[in-house]
């Protein structure tokens, strides 16, 4: 094809026939995209590590509350043994020296 095309000169895009005002300002707007492009990649690198890093605080922490129920669970075991009414009753009658009181000495009180 010839650059002429019916008596009139057909125009092409060249960089370097552009203005240097021009090419200046397509160089920092490609420069600012870049530096945004990486400091987007590097916000997804720190948001990724920090997510894991959280996940795993959780899953510690999950392992820790596991543990105390776990031992939650054998204190009230243990109360319960403590507090049963056959212990309580055995510790009055060997420790205390305490007795039922005989039938003869209960007395009614009226109101």
């Amino acid at each position: 094809m010839s650059p002429r095309v019916k008596g009139k000169k057909m125009m092409t895009a060249a960089v370097s026939g552009q203005a240097p005002a021009r090419r200046a300002t397509l160089f920092w707007g490609n420069l600012v995209l870049a530096v945004l492009v990486l400091g987007s990649a590097f916000a997804v690198i720190h948001s990724t590590h920090a997510c894991r890093d959280l996940y795993t605080h959780l899953q510690a922490l999950e392992a820790r509350q596991w543990h105390l129920q776990e031992d939650y669970g054998r204190l009230l075991l243990e109360e319960s043994t403590w507090a049963s009414h056959y212990r309580v009753e055995k510790v009055a009658r060997s420790e205390l020296k305490m007795a039922e009181p005989d039938l003869a000495r209960y007395e009614v009180v009226g109101r």
